[in-house]
């Protein structure tokens, strides 16, 4: 038996509302992928240390075309039982106050990488839901539940918990609430656990940013009453602002081998105390159960730790190598995602010289913008990728797109001008204001673009005579700092005129992280 240090976060990068499972001698993490497919990522570890990419669940299932910014696929949780796997999530449809519109949906297959059954939906009452096995065979359903009679502004109202005829795949029963929330309010992302003679009710509360908490209490029956921790919070960031990770909450509960106890929860690594350029991550930390039988934190406090020591069965070494190529000769790498629509061959095709993206809407669109992109899992990062591309119109556009979402991205493309044919330009939308900057210079059809970020500053060159040439200013990137989801970094082709109406060549794209 060894014991390795372990560097928080595990999983880096735009992976939040990780939920974490253990079969056999494997773990497993879901977490959110919101507008991005396919949808629902799962990574694959065998000793909690280091984390591979194993499967998307969400590959065929889900249409998330109109569906507005930061909604979409939320909180997935994974369980099994009876060799069976289970996952659960919720298709955020809107969030327009006071309502919000969430349908609750659950997959099975007989291993993680399916293939999954058809969805089965179950409610639209709140979001986060998960499901209990409980030891008597009986399978229950947990969620948030939405009012929108509260005059506050998020209208969480607590948890509820119902059983499921698993054989008739419905609901069945009363409707139970289990639990109204504490004074941190915001109360979401229920997980329930069984041990020795206690149900224990985990939840996030105060809100999935700087005011993030978790919050267990207990009951001796499901359906309660539940009692507070008296060392509530568990675990939060909201009162030490100098700490590296921050909106520290949403966790699930895991025990190794060696019966250590661990809580697997999202964070943030803010920038200057306010800038989470790479949106909610995935981080660790151990716990233990007292002799009054509650959880806390080993260090005996609710303070997220940056160090965190997993005992393994042999010396383990943490790699969290985000370097990524592909020159698409053996078919897209699975890190790719895309936004809104899977790709399908009417728009993504592979050729002996490389990719084709043919032509989608703005990249403003939500209905069908054609972009391959992967996550941003570094502060510092280059991404490069060389293309071909023939505008005739200036509403032809192909290029590099650093993304956040419809509102906000930063995009370097060859497009047409009228007086100097093809050229490279810039384009920015921040907040949903667009801008076209004045930057332009003709270029040849063929050409290489690099992005270069140094945290919330960008920086554009294309090379000519197998030089880098630096192409515009250096750009203002403050709206990659939304925690929420996190950016991408890829390539995107549009034409305004005319339905798939352009190609991209794209030959291949690398990016590596830079210190």
């Amino acid at each position: 038996m060894e014991k390795t240090v372990v560097r928080n976060p595990i999983i880096s990068g735009s992976n939040p509302d990780p939920n974490v499972l253990k079969v056999e001698n494997t773990y497993y993490i879901a977490v959110s992928t919101f507008e991005w497919l396919p949808g629902i990522r799962v990574y694959q570890s065998e000793d909690l240390v280091n984390w591979q990419y194993k499967t998307d669940i969400l590959t065929t299932q889900v249409n998330l075309q109109g569906n507005p910014r930061n909604c979409s696929i939320w909180a997935p949780q994974i369980s099994f039982k009876e060799g069976k796997f289970y996952v659960l999530y919720t298709n955020v449809r809107s969030t327009r106050r006071p309502f919000k519109d969430c349908h609750n949906y659950y997959m099975t297959a007989d291993s993680i990488c399916g293939p999954w059954s058809d969805p089965v939906y179950l409610n639209s009452s709140g979001f986060d839901p998960s499901f209990f096995h409980d030891v008597d065979g009986k399978t229950w359903l947990l969620n948030e539940i939405w009012d929108y009679r509260l005059k506050t502004y998020n209208k969480s109202a607590g948890i509820v918990l119902q059983e499921l005829d698993i054989v008739g795949k419905k609901l069945v029963g009363p409707v139970h609430k289990i639990f109204s929330g504490t004074a941190l309010a915001k109360t979401e992302a229920p997980m329930l656990y069984k041990h020795e003679d206690y149900y224990y009710l985990f939840t996030a509360e105060g809100g999935t940013d700087k005011n993030h908490g978790v919050t267990i209490c207990r009951s001796k029956t499901i359906s309660g009453p539940y009692e507070l921790s008296p060392y509530n919070s568990l675990i939060t960031a909201r009162d030490k602002p100098e700490n590296p990770l921050q909106c520290t909450g949403h966790a699930s509960l895991i025990e190794n081998e060696f019966h250590q106890w661990f809580i697997v929860y999202l964070c943030t690594r803010p920038l200057e105390g306010k800038y989470a350029v790479l949106g909610r991550e995935t981080a660790i930390q151990e716990v233990y159960w007292t002799a009054d039988g509650w959880l806390r934190l080993k260090n005996k406090s609710s303070k997220p730790e940056g160090l965190v020591e997993i005992q393994t069965k042999n010396k383990a070494k943490q790699n969290m190598d985000s370097t990524f190529f592909d020159d698409f000769s053996h078919g897209l790498k699975t890190e790719w995602n895309s936004w809104k629509n899977l790709p399908t061959d009417g728009w993504c095709r592979l050729t002996e010289e490389g990719l084709e993206i043919v032509s989608g809407e703005s990249l403003q669109s939500p209905f069908e913008p054609h972009i391959l992109a992967i996550r941003q899992k570094d502060i510092c990062f280059t991404a490069e990728v060389s293309m071909y591309f023939s505008p005739k119109h200036y509403n032809e556009l192909a290029g590099l797109v650093y993304y956040l979402d419809e509102e906000n991205y930063v995009y370097s493309f060859l497009t047409y001008d009228e007086s100097l044919g093809t050229v490279l330009r810039i384009a920015q939308s921040t907040s949903g204001i667009f801008e076209l900057l004045a930057d332009v210079v003709a270029v040849d059809k063929s050409i290489k673009l690099k992005f270069v970020s140094s945290g919330i500053k960008g920086q554009y060159y294309y090379q000519k005579d197998d030089t880098w040439q630096i192409f515009g200013p250096q750009i203002a990137m403050e709206y990659s700092a939304e925690s929420f989801t996190g950016s991408y970094i890829g390539i995107s082709v549009q034409n305004m005129n005319t339905i798939a109406g352009s190609v991209g060549q794209f030959y291949y794209f690398k990016y590596k992280p830079e210190k």
